[in-house]
């Protein structure tokens, strides 16, 4: 079974919705680091010196090769990466090789079957 990992940027207060939405696809469980900080585009607004910026968390997805793109995509719909600016962002990339995946590998031999 091949993996690619799955990164999401996204609003500290989107975390829980991006991870449920995810799920529903067929994501068997994430990582979560807390507290990234980013910028896009454009420089943050300050007020009176202070940055005014949300926190971001970063969403790491280990999923299966044949999940990975409507995971992807159902990220980006949760997240509303594409609706507004400065939302998150996500992105795949190929993993070569993970250990400790034996259980996931368990779970999810039935669904990618259907899949393929």
């Amino acid at each position: 079974m091949h993996f690619k990992l799955i990164i999401a940027l996204v609003e500290d207060d989107k975390t829980e919705v991006v991870m449920e939405a995810a799920r529903t696809e067929g994501a068997t469980g994430s990582t979560v680091i807390s507290n990234a900080r980013g910028e896009g585009l454009e420089k943050s607004k300050t007020f009176l010196g202070l940055t005014l910026e949300t926190q971001r968390d970063v969403l790491l997805f280990l999923v299966e090769e044949h999940l990975s793109r409507k995971i992807l995509e159902k990220i980006c719909d949760a997240g509303e990466f594409d609706k507004k600016q400065g939302t998150g962002i996500a992105f795949q990339i190929d993993v070569e090789d993970a250990v400790g995946v034996a259980h996931q590998v368990e779970k999810l031999t039935a669904v990618v079957e259907e899949e393929i």
